[in-house]
Parts: structure tokens; C-alpha cells; sequence
């Protein structure tokens, strides 16, 4: 990968991020509104059998999950439909640097390059006589970027989750799995919730509070540990290992890895100055990137946006 769209870039689209809402210091520049758990996750055969990864052979290790909105304002809504909530889990493999999964509700991205998605920032900041987003700079968008409607058709029509436990999330990017005899084969993760997915109406929604997905996931783990199945799509001869804006067909073989069980709320992170990062890029022996840019430049992205949090370098 070229180091054009690196750090200097990066650093061009957060300060384009925090144009499109008020800046809110201490907070990621997206989804800024989360909630932190314990979970544990236990592999299955067929895991191992397709990664030599530590967390997908042997006993099960001990993870953190992050459920989130997608906006930057910490104080946003719970019931805001246009938003893609987010997962992010953090596996703590006993002897081996930790390792991320990033995923989202949307089951593909808006864009395949960062440039793009520069634009596609650009485009969503607000003019600042009206307040407003100029639709037709979006119209623009969407019309000199045609990959980007199968996202943006998603977020218009998706309707808020009854729960951050009822929705299924989506890694968007592909990785290599690897075995010991040197196979390698390319995946998408998926997260199913155990208990099925559900969704209620925008007004159903607001009338449960602003806060309603935060204080449903105290309340049911409370009553018991939920879980969701991890499961990787495996790409065709033919699917775009590089490009996180087309969905592979349904018919793909699809391998599960594991069950993710969230015990609790946690918090034994990001307490007294403890910077918590999920990146999509950590990765460990056994899991290999592909050359999608939209992962590789989400690590800049990242780096630049901790330091301004938290004025420290990557965590």
C-alpha cells in the first residue's frame, strides 16, 4: 500500500469529520456515544481449521465488547434511525497481543478509497448560514460516486434496533484466514445475534428515551449473559477481497468461528486516563489484511483521532 493517503491525510479528514458536528474533547470524533462489556469467546473446530490465530483454537478467551451510535456526540439520541450502530470487540489471547474486530450494522460501506471518502465527509458538513446539510452536495456525491447508494439506501430505510443485542453486525472488510499448512483464504466476519434480530418504528423508539439502547443493555445482562454467533462469509473466486462497497452473494459458504458471550458491563477500561482503541488493522498471526484502502487508512484515521482525545499516540 502507498503512503499517499497516510497520516498527513488523515489528518485532513478528521479535521473534516469534526466539521460536520460540535467537537466534544475526550471523544472519539465517531461514535462517541458507547457502552463498554466483559464477554467471553469460545472458537469452534471449524475456526481453527480455517485460522491459526491463538483465539480460534483452544479454550475460550476473555474479550471487550463496544456497543455505539454512530455520531459524534456523545449525548446524541439512542433513537436516531440514519445512524449504523456499531460492535467492536477486543480478544485478549492468553500469551499474544490482542487482536480486533470491527463491525457495524450496515452490510456495506459507502466508498472504496479514501479520497472518496474525503468527499463523502465533505459533502455531509453543514452550511454554516443555514445550519443545514445542502442536499444537493449529497445528491452530487451520490451521483458522481454510484457504489455509495447501497449504504446510503440502507441508512435511509433502516429502522432503529430494539436492542444493541438484536441487530446483526458486519466487518465490511475481508481478511485472510490462514491455516498451518499456508492455505489462505479470504472472509468477511459477521456477528448474529443469538436471540434473532428485531427492529422497532422511529416512534416506538423515541418514546423509549434518549438513552433507551444503553439502558435495555444493563437491563438484560442483568438477567443473564447474551450472546451472538461469529461467522465468516467466505469470498467467491470472483468477489472483491479490495472493495468494501459490494455485498458478496448470500450464497457463499459461510464458516462459524465461535460464540461471543457479553457477561456484563465493564469497567475496567478506559478509567483514570486508560486509552481504549479498536482497530481493524490489529491483527495476529492468522489473520492476514487484504489490500482493501478503506482498511488500511481506518489505522491512520484512528491514530490521529486518539491523540486528539487523548493527546496520547495509539493504545
Amino acid at each position: 500500500m502507498t503512503d499517499e493517503h497516510g497520516p498527513e491525510f488523515a489528518r485532513v479528514v478528521v479535521d473534516a469529520m469534526r466539521e460536520i458536528g460540535a467537537v466534544h474533547p475526550g471523544y472519539r470524533g465517531v461514535h462517541a456515544k458507547g457502552t463498554l462489556c466483559a464477554a467471553d469467546f469460545t472458537a469452534t473446530p471449524q475456526a481453527g481449521a480455517l485460522s491459526q490465530a491463538a483465539h480460534f483454537r483452544g479454550p475460550a478467551v476473555r474479550a471487550h465488547v463496544r456497543f455505539s451510535n454512530g455520531a459524534g456526540d456523545p449525548e446524541a439520541p439512542d433513537y436516531e434511525p440514519r445512524e449504523g450502530r456499531g460492535m467492536a470487540v477486543k480478544f485478549y489471547p492468553p500469551d499474544q497481543p490482542t487482536t480486533d474486530i470491527v463491525a457495524i450494522t450496515l452490510p456495506v460501506f459507502f466508498v472504496r478509497d479514501p479520497a472518496a471518502f474525503l468527499e463523502f465527509v465533505q459533502a455531509r458538513v453543514a452550511d454554516p448560514e443555514t445550519g443545514e446539510v445542502d442536499v444537493s452536495k449529497i445528491g452530487a456525491f451520490l451521483g458522481a460516486h454510484p457504489e455509495a447508494m447501497a449504504a446510503a439506501t440502507h441508512v435511509m430505510t433502516a429502522e432503529p434496533p430494539e436492542s444493541y443485542l438484536s441487530v446483526a453486525y458486519n466487518s465490511l472488510h475481508a481478511f485472510g484466514f490462514a491455516d498451518g499448512d499456508g492455505t489462505l483464504r479470504f472472509g468477511r466476519y459477521r456477528f448474529e445475534p443469538d436471540g434473532g434480530e428485531r427492529t422497532i418504528s422511529a416512534e416506538a423508539a423515541e418514546a423509549r428515551g434518549a438513552h433507551y439502547l444503553r439502558e435495555d443493555l444493563a437491563t438484560r445482562l442483568e438477567q443473564g449473559p447474551a450472546r451472538f454467533t461469529l461467522w465468516v462469509q467466505l469470498a467467491g473466486e470472483d468477489d472483491p477481497v479490495d472493495d468494501p462497497t459490494v455485498a458478496w452473494p448470500d450464497t457463499r459458504e459461510r464458516v462459524e468461528m465461535g460464540t461471543l458471550e457479553i457477561t456484563g458491563l465493564a469497567f475496567d477500561r478506559e478509567q483514570d486516563g486508560d486509552v481504549l482503541v479498536f482497530d481493524p488493522t490489529r491483527v495476529i498471526d492468522g489473520i492476514e489484511l487484504s489490500d482493501d484502502a478503506i482498511l488500511h487508512f481506518r489505522s491512520h484515521a484512528y491514530a490521529e483521532s486518539v491523540k486528539r482525545r487523548s493527546g496520547v499516540d495509539r493504545a
